[in-house]
Formats: C-alpha cells, sequence, structure tokens
C-alpha cells in the first residue's frame, strides 16, 4: 500500500494503546522469527504506554486504522549508552509500519516526521539503535542518511545493536 491517504499526526488521546501494541507485535514479528528478542516482539500495553509517554508518539493513519507509528525522545531523555546522552541528541525508537503497508513510503514519511520534530525540539542529531544482524534495517536507514556511530549490549537482549545517527541540519529531510 502506499500514501494514498495516509496522514502522519501525534498519538491522541482517544487512541487505542492496544491497537498501537498490536501494530508494533505485527511489525516486529519478522524480527523475532529471526531469533531477535527486540522489546516490541512482546511487549504489553503498559510497556507500549510508558515508551510511548516518554517522548513524542506520532501515528501513521489510513483511514481510522493506525499502520505505523514512530516516538521521538528529546536530547537528554535517554541516557541509556553514550551516544544518546551526546548534547543535541535526540533519539527515537518504537518505530513501526504494519506487514502489508510496508515499502509503500509511510516509514519514510515517519521518519522525516521524526527529523522535523527532533529540529523543533533542539536536537542537531537524530540517533536511533537496531540489531546488528538486521542488515536490511541498517542500509535502510544508511539510504536515508544515519550512519553507524557505536554498538551497544543491552541487557537481556541476544543480539548487539548498532547505534546510527543522523546530523539535523536545516535542510535535511
Amino acid at each position: 500500500m502506499g500514501l494514498d491517504g495516509v496522514a502522519v499526526r501525534p498519538f491522541a488521546a482517544g487512541d487505542s494503546i492496544a491497537e498501537l501494541t498490536s501494530l508494533v507485535h505485527r511489525a516486529y514479528a519478522v524480527l523475532g522469527a529471526m531469533g531477535l528478542n527486540y522489546t516490541a516482539v512482546d511487549q504489553d500495553d503498559a510497556v507500549t504506554q510508558r515508551r510511548a509517554d516518554r517522548g513524542t508518539c506520532f501515528v501513521a493513519v489510513d483511514g481510522t486504522v493506525i499502520v505505523g507509528t514512530i516516538t521521538v525522545y528529546p536530547p537528554g531523555r535517554l541516557t541509556v549508552c553514550e551516544w544518546y546522552r551526546r548534547r543535541g541528541t535526540a533519539v527515537f525508537g518504537q518505530f513501526a509500519v504494519l506487514p502489508g503497508h510496508q515499502r509503500g513510503g509511510i516509514g519514510a514519511r515517519l521518519l522525516e516526521r521524526a527529523e522535523q520534530c527532533a529540529r523543533e525540539l533542539g536536537a542537531t542529531d537524530l540517533a536511533c539503535d537496531t540489531a546488528q544482524p538486521a542488515a536490511h534495517l541498517i542500509e535502510w536507514y544508511t539510504r536515508r542518511g544515519y550512519r553507524p556511530v557505536d554498538q551497544v549490549q543491552w541487557e537481556g537482549k541476544t543480539y548487539s545493536s548498532v547505534v546510527l545517527s543522523k546530523p539535523l541540519g536545516r535542510g535535511n529531510a
């Protein structure tokens, strides 16, 4: 599916956390099948809510159905790895697009909105991390101007993560 009729907006009080949790489960299922125990593979509604509340959560909506999401954490909010503690570095996470809506530009649109939000929050860089074995995701981020800058082993994870970052110049999209 493409971008026709898909709007990106902030997650609203009337939106369903259960629907958001189901979305991330479905989007991360292929990664779980690869043996990667991402939090999003099996997180409960309380974890989804907590992750969304710690930042600015956006959703991509097709009609009344949430088909994608991304959450932006302001600089200084996430300090769990050295790169995330860098001055001016915002972070995004809980990034997902329903499998049937992938490869249609929705993820790119969500990421562009995250970059815009990070700039509005005063960030000079936007960072994320993903499992090192998820080469397809690392390649996707690289095509969008992100570069590997660090590696981290999160507690309880069965894989090492690559930290990627992108400078947010005024003209970058």
